[in-house]
């Protein structure tokens, strides 16, 4: 079979750089494959993806050697306009894709460029509307839209156009995990159905393997380290090796002490062969105890009775109740559009409730303006471009400092201390356009970190991370729950981070509180789940499956293994 995209000891370096991104790349793709691309930040993975669509040269020039073919062209000869006929891609920030005042004018956009019949054109939008399910949208702007709606938005703009090739890059970054298994779906739907040939980036493994792809290539240092199935992957050391983080419960397994084999086809939990493991899994679980735990009951924050409305008779949050206590790291969870970032937005006042209290310190702040609550409560947006107001990196950051008449020296100081842990240093003179969207996501955290807030409130502060950026962020700021006392909320789709990083989770689905309860009981509980569109760890499954009564008690004994594995490392690392 001829392959629709092949790469022959390719090599690129981009103009600006001394070092090439990309090494002797040899990789083929047939026609009609699904093939995961996972790999570090800065590996090369992104690079691979604008070489296939025509951005590099055209959009990022550089040199190149060896040879690679799109659709049976050269895209460096092609360009851009006559890749777009092939490729179609999909953005992580789907905001930098839309065009149209109205989604149906944004997926005709193609349509226009051609000047396709304006009847024909309805039709085409018609149809390709129905496919990922946006008919009822058409009229609305895109602004409008959730993160799920707006990228089956995005995903109409390049289908239109009826491309061979479909890239997604991190299509589950934005998207709660019921939401993100759907686009799954639908990308995978779209695969077999429309026969196309898709390639898809993503840092969320286990998420993206909801359903099969035919192969993963690992992208390690600008080379392909691997190129094999999902059984063959997982049953190795490589993920762990290159800094990606392994599906749960493959980490359970070899925590147990097992050996994952290929042949037990570890790719879905729901169906891997589990019989040669159960025995070292229950024997691990009844060996791992759990330690007492006592929090403090000292207050921070406590919302009591909270009622809103954006438009009078159409409720947004509904009798919201609960208490925050101080050094608590908890996680607000719920699905795309279920109130949360509205909740953070009435903490720090930018909107007012239409009945109950707010305490801050036991003190009700419904007088205080923004500016005063913004001296104890710091809040990271979930979208970098709405918080960032400065051209370069360094003067984004010192902005609250200087602003509050902070010497300079002292600036500079805590603002290379807070650039430095947030892995943005060595770009400390750049400007900020030449940053990616997960740089960008760290330069926020970093601006409002520098602060030194007592309650810091993070919209999915690691969406679009790889594991290792991660880890280091999460890992500062529990130092900071730690070492300091700051309270930190998480707001988050991110499953494992509320797993591995907070004690308590807070579940609002529909306006209204649901659970109030530990990470693993309510990744434990189906109907919590299902009504929140969260996503039932892999944890459960591996339980139920091994034939451990107690689910939820053995997620809680992987959490806690897992932070001493940490802890671990971090004494071993501070030793060294």
């Amino acid at each position: 079979m001829t392959p629709i995209i092949e790469f022959k000891n390719y090599t690129f370096k981009y103009r600006s750089q001394s070092e090439p991104t990309l090494r002797d790349i040899d990789l083929r793709v047939n026609p009609g494959e699904k093939v995961l691309i996972v790999g570090p930040s800065g590996s090369g993975k992104s690079t691979l993806v604008h070489c296939i669509n025509g951005m590099v040269p055209f959009s990022y020039p550089g040199e190149s050697s060896g040879t690679l073919t799109v659709g049976g062209k050269d895209p460096a000869k092609t360009g851009i306009f006559g890749m777009s006929k092939i490729v179609g891609t999909v953005l992580q920030d789907t905001d930098g894709q839309f065009i149209g005042l109205t989604v149906a004018e944004d997926v005709a956009f193609a349509l226009e460029n051609d000047c396709v019949e304006q009847e024909e054109m309805f039709r085409a939008v018609d149809e390709v509307a129905e496919v990922v399910d946006i008919k009822a949208l058409l009229g609305n702007a895109p602004t409008e839209l959730s993160g799920g709606q707006k990228q089956r938005v995005s995903m109409a703009g390049v289908l239109v156009d009826d491309v061979d090739i479909l890239l997604f890059d991190e299509p589950l970054a934005n998207l709660d995990p019921a939401t993100g298994k759907r686009a799954i779906d639908l990308i995978d739907r779209i695969c077999r159905e429309r026969h196309k040939t898709v390639i898809i980036i993503e840092h969320r493994l286990e998420d993206a393997l909801y359903r099969d792809v035919d192969r993963i290539v690992v992208i390690g240092d600008g080379r392909v380290v691997a190129d094999m199935t999902p059984d063959e992957l997982l049953a190795s050391d490589i993920l762990i090796q290159e800094g990606i983080r392994e599906p749960l419960y493959v980490t359970a397994l070899k925590h147990a002490g097992c050996q994952v084999a290929a042949k037990d086809h570890p790719q879905h939990i729901e169906t891997m062969h589990l019989e040669p493991y159960q025995e070292k899994v229950r024997t691990w679980f009844e060996k791992v105890s759990l330690p007492e735990t006592q929090a403090e009951e000292k207050p921070a924050l406590e919302v009591l009775d909270l009622d809103f409305s954006y438009i009078t008779g159409k409720p947004i949050l509904s009798d919201i109740h609960f208490r925050i206590n101080k050094g608590e790291m908890l996680a607000i969870v719920g699905k795309n559009g279920a109130g949360k970032s509205t909740l953070s937005n009435l903490i720090c006042g930018f909107i007012h409730p239409d009945h109950g209290k707010i305490l801050l310190n036991g003190s009700d702040i419904a007088d205080k303006s923004i500016k005063e609550r913004g001296e104890a409560i710091g809040l990271v947006m979930q979208n970098p471009n709405q918080m960032i107001s400065k051209p370069m990196i360094f003067d984004e950051v010192a902005l609250g400092l200087r602003v509050r008449g902070v010497p300079e020296e002292e600036v500079k100081e805590r603002v290379y201390e807070k650039l430095k842990i947030c892995g943005l240093y060595p770009f400390r003179n750049w400007p900020v356009s030449a940053l990616s969207f997960g740089q960008k996501k760290r330069v926020t955290i970093a601006s409002i970190l520098v602060m030194n807030p007592e309650i810091l409130i993070l919209d999915e502060p690691t969406a679009g991370q790889d594991y290792r950026h991660y880890t280091e962020i999460m890992e500062f700021l529990k130092h900071l729950n730690e070492t300091l006392g700051i309270t930190i909320i998480m707001i988050t789709h991110d499953m494992h981070l509320m797993l591995e990083y907070t004690d308590r989770a807070i579940v609002i689905a529909d306006g209204e509180l649901i659970a109030d309860d530990k990470p693993a009981k309510v990744l434990t509980n189906e109907a919590v789940a299902d009504r929140a569109y969260l996503k039932k760890t892999s944890l459960y499954d591996l339980a139920v499956r091994c034939g451990i009564e107690d689910a939820s008690g053995f997620a809680e004994r992987f959490i806690y293994y897992e932070r001493q594995v940490r802890a671990d490392g971090r004494q071993n690392s501070d030793v060294q």
